[in-house]
């Protein structure tokens, strides 16, 4: 019977076999068993011979203890056949099989084990104690050398696991895989737990890789998969593979700025087509082509040194007290409203950036660069890397191999200089100065100014048409998707009516030509960007009829049957003080209207939303991010489009803007910025749920969980305090205009 005393301790615990040396012999297959774990991967099949008969050969009888939790471990043992199960306080971890190893920390370490191996089937394995450990390096060093190597390695890989593993604080994992299966399109491999999601990519590849998916999230090539997946490459011809490129660009770049010139304030800047722009403050025009040479030659030896990019994870106060110390103020004040306790930071020297996503491995993998100055700052060539699929090719953005400049594009020019003057003189120079002003309670006055910004301008362009209203016939009005257009025709015919004007609408979106007639793009989808999907012949022909005079019934486009209706608009005719307003994206394309609109009877103007705050000196927003989420809430509440629909379609969408629409901005004569800078804050408040219906599986998936991301660093605002007359309302509803 069992004592009081021994009751209270617990039950007995269950006797554990003393393993013995085996008395079969060891066995040619052994070596090939052995020769499947990772750890003897540098080592010759002679080695492996010689390693075998230093190793103990034991025997183990099915449910016996082999390591207890708590006790100290006798040594390093491999798997040579059978199973056994991993536990940790009555949970089970994973399964041991021929191949595998357990108990390498005991080789380096007397410490307890923190596992306990039950034998799950009658097994034979092989056995390294300290002891045996100690005696190869005498006997065998270059063997010893091997598996010291291996070991490092091995325990490195473990390292960087738990640190890669862990929540709020670093900490232990509990749960580990031995063996993963990865599924990498039709293929299936089996592998390493802990091998970077690289090594299960194909090895052969037409695609310049620099990322991966891992369960459809974008991460490194370097990622360690962990568990059982499905991966896929990112080429860098791909929205994410470029985001990932230019990340790692920009980081070098501010790297290389920082050594030649450590008291100089650069930011990294705008892509446009094929380079990159940094902005340089307070430098001297004069000095910047000595600037760019000292840059250019910092950056070639951080290529040549092959600098890794490494990603650092900091409590939130650190990093905080960092940026405010090397004058990252925007960073910092970002930092404000972070929820999280921990940020991650990407670095590739002394240079620390909040990190925004992946990254490359190391600086040698992003090849040749050069930096050429430029009227702003630096120019960074990226024609070789990014080449057509450059975002912003639709400029003009050949580099003049005589300036070594390149022209920033008119809607980056004097609307969006005066914006940001205006929101520097209220203190919002990037969104975490935005956070700040809007919990300090200055909403109100942020959306009153920004929203008296446009309607100022309106009124001014409304004021150089009415100056040459003798001549003028012809107003046209166009911009890419989601610009903001339908809102502004309607403020500017207030304004043009104020100026005695009377503007009569004619909408391009009226003259499509039948859905089966569309031209495709190069992947089969209809390209409703192109000039060739309007009815040019009857648009011209319409247009032409007004301006001597005539009646005219207009078109009307069926869009739920796809069908043109020729005469199926209203009938129309301009009197004498009437001007057309002919809106819609080719609405500025000479292949439209050139006949019907003279430069001296026709005014045009392009609208776009052109400035947004950054984030940090390396990050910031996209004008096309903010179109797509324009878009998206619009369209899941408006037109019953989901977000999935709507990011699938969005490629398509950006491709025939850079052919068709964006070229024809240098034919308008003025330009007008449709961007407010609290309008992702009041966009947020939809996006966040349309983008979560988003599944993890689908297409659209990686860049629904960029924008969330994106949207995640702003402080909501409500949409009560947007007016009805925003542009902003003509895409989250409500506006005081009948569409």
């Amino acid at each position: 019977m069992q004592s009081e005393s021994s009751a209270a301790m617990g039950p007995t615990p269950q006797p554990r076999l003393n393993v013995t040396p085996m008395v079969t012999g060891k066995r040619v297959e052994d070596i090939a068993t052995l020769a499947h774990n990772p750890l003897f991967a540098p080592l010759s099949m002679q080695e492996l011979g010689v390693l075998l008969d230093i190793l103990e050969e034991v025997t183990v009888l099915p449910n016996v203890r082999i390591v207890d939790e708590g006790q100290d471990g006798e040594g390093m043992y491999f798997v040579l056949d059978g199973e056994a199960r991993v536990t940790r306080a009555s949970r089970d971890l994973a399964s041991l099989k021929p191949g595998d190893h357990f108990g390498e920390l005991a080789l380096v370490s007397s410490r307890p084990a923190i596992v306990t191996l039950h034998a799950t089937t009658a097994m034979r394995l092989a056995r390294l104690s300290r002891s045996r450990y100690r005696s190869v390096t005498t006997s065998h060093p270059g063997l010893a050398l091997h598996l010291a190597q291996s070991l490092a390695t091995l325990l490195a890989d473990t390292l960087a696991l738990t640190v890669d593993g862990s929540g709020s604080l670093p900490r232990a994992r509990e749960t580990r895989q031995r063996e993963v299966t990865v599924q990498c399109g039709e293929s299936v491999v089996r592998g390493r737990a802990g091998a970077p999601l690289r090594s299960f990519l194909p090895e052969h590849s037409s695609d310049r890789i620099v990322g991966g998916l891992l369960d459809n999230r974008p991460v490194s090539r370097e990622t360690p998969i962990v568990c059982d997946a499905t991966i896929a490459p990112i080429p860098l011809a791909t929205p994410e593979g470029r985001d990932i490129f230019l990340r790692s660009v920009g980081i070098l770049l501010l790297e290389a700025a920082a050594q030649v010139a450590p008291q100089t304030r650069f930011h990294w800047g705008p892509t446009l087509g094929p380079a990159q722009l940094m902005h340089v403050e307070a430098y001297s025009t004069s000095d910047l082509a000595a600037l760019a040479r000292d840059v250019d030659r910092a950056v070639r030896a951080l290529i040549e040194r092959n600098a890794p990019f490494r990603e650092e994870l900091w409590s939130v106060e650190e990093a905080r007290h960092h940026f405010l110390r090397d004058g990252w103020e925007d960073a910092a004040a970002l930092l404000r409203s972070r929820k999280e306790g921990f940020v991650t930071l990407v670095t590739c020297g002394t240079i620390v950036a909040p990190s925004m996503g992946p990254v490359l491995r190391s600086t040698g993998d992003i090849g040749h660069l050069r930096v050429l100055p430029h009227a702003e700052g630096l120019l960074v060539d990226l024609e070789e890397h990014l080449g057509e699929s450059a975002p912003g090719r639709h400029h003009d953005t050949r580099i003049d191999p005589v300036m070594q400049e390149l022209t920033v594009p008119r809607f980056a020019g004097e609307m969006a200089k005066g914006q940001r003057t205006w929101l520097a003189s209220l203190g919002v120079t990037s969104v975490g100065r935005f956070n700040e002003a809007c919990i300090e309670g200055r909403v109100s006055e942020l959306v009153r100014v920004s929203e008296g910004f446009h309607e100022k301008r309106i009124g001014q362009i409304a004021d150089t048409i009415a100056a040459r209203r003798d001549a003028l016939r012809v107003i046209r009005i166009a911009g890419p998707s989601s610009s903001g257009k339908t809102t502004f025709i309607k403020r500017l015919t207030v304004q043009l009516e104020i100026n005695g004007m009377h503007p009569v609408n004619l909408s391009l979106d009226d003259y499509y030509v039948d859905r089966e007639r569309t031209p495709r793009d190069e992947r089969g989808e209809h390209d409703f960007e192109s000039v060739d999907a309007i009815d040019r012949v009857l648009l011209r022909g319409h247009v032409e009829g007004l301006l001597a005079g005539r009646t005219v019934k207009l078109a009307r486009f069926d869009f739920l049957a796809g069908k043109s209706l020729p005469g199926g608009g209203p009938e129309l005719a301009l009197s004498a003080d009437d001007v057309l307003v002919v809106e819609g994206l080719h609405a500025l394309s000479p292949e439209v209207l050139v006949e019907s609109a003279q430069p001296e009877r026709s005014f045009g103007i392009f609208i776009h939303p052109a400035t947004t705050i950054p984030l940090d000196r390396l990050n910031g927003v996209a004008t096309e991010d903010v179109r797509l989420l324009r878009r998206i809430v619009r369209d899941r509440h408006g037109r019953g489009y989901s977000a999935a629909e709507n990011i699938v379609r969005w490629p398509s969408v950006r491709r025939g803007e850079q052919v068709h629409v964006f070229p024809c901005e240098p034919f308008a004569d003025v330009v007008f910025d449709s961007s407010l800078v609290y309008e992702l804050s009041v966009l947020k408040v939809f996006a966040e749920r349309y983008l979560l219906e988003v599944p993890q599986h689908h297409a659209a998936f990686p860049t629904a969980l960029r924008l969330r991301n994106l949207i995640d660093h702003f402080v909501a605002i409500y949409p009560e305090h947007v007016p009805p007359t925003s542009m902003l309302r003509e895409f989250i509803g409500g506006s005081g205009f009948e569409y």
